[in-house]
């Protein structure tokens, strides 16, 4: 990472801006391809849940961490633009036993509530982060807590109404499965990201 050396802590909202001050359309296009390309990527780490729609992947952190170092407006823009991707019939939604990995049937599908709160919850994690919610932990885990339950609400609400489940049984097979990966990607983004801040913060000093 190369950071602007002098620059005030202050003048960085988020670690995009620490690592690119000044920014272009260009770069802000840059921005959005690349993390378009890591959140397919991460969503391609998937593994079925038996007897669950919903399969464990990497793309819930790809969310914390994009929405997160992003900031609000690209952060949201970023997850906008790889659902409009998915929808246009590229093959990057996470696979799934019961229904394709791309088209317009998966976000209006059972799973789609999941992929829904994503796109909000980018959009409520780039806006704590542009307050520098994810400079020390104990703001980070917080924010990147809520942004994880705005996930779930928005995919269990959806799974139990497409479904027709029991609220019971839509928890056990679309949240009790995920509570300890993403209780660990939650820990994981809200320790590391403190210690990336700290080393800017020593970089700039020296």
């Amino acid at each position: 990472m190369r950071f602007t050396r002098g620059a005030p802590m202050s003048s960085m909202a988020t670690l995009r801006t620490a690592v690119v001050p000044r920014s272009t359309a260009l770069t802000h296009a840059l921005f959005i391809v690349g993390g378009v390309a890591f959140i397919s990527a991460m969503a391609q780490l998937s593994i079925p849940v038996p007897g669950s729609p919903v399969p464990v992947t990497g793309q819930t952190l790809a969310v914390l961490l994009v929405g997160t170092t992003y900031g609000a407006r690209l952060g949201v823009t970023t997850f906008a633009a790889y659902l409009l991707a998915g929808i246009a019939g590229a093959p990057i939604f996470a696979p799934s036993a019961t229904s394709a990995n791309h088209g317009i049937a998966r976000l209006t599908g059972a799973t789609g509530g999941y992929l829904v709160g994503m796109l909000v919850a980018s959009l409520i994690l780039g806006y704590l982060a542009d307050r520098k919610a994810d400079q020390k932990f104990v703001t980070s885990f917080p924010a990147l807590f809520a942004g994880n339950a705005i996930i779930f609400a928005f995919g269990l609400t959806w799974l139990h109404a497409s479904l027709d489940l029991t609220w019971s049984k839509t928890f056990s097979i679309g949240f009790t499965p995920f509570i300890i990966g993403e209780a660990l990607k939650i820990a994981i983004v809200a320790t590391s990201l403190p210690l990336v801040w700290r080393k800017i913060a020593s970089t700039l000093k020296n």
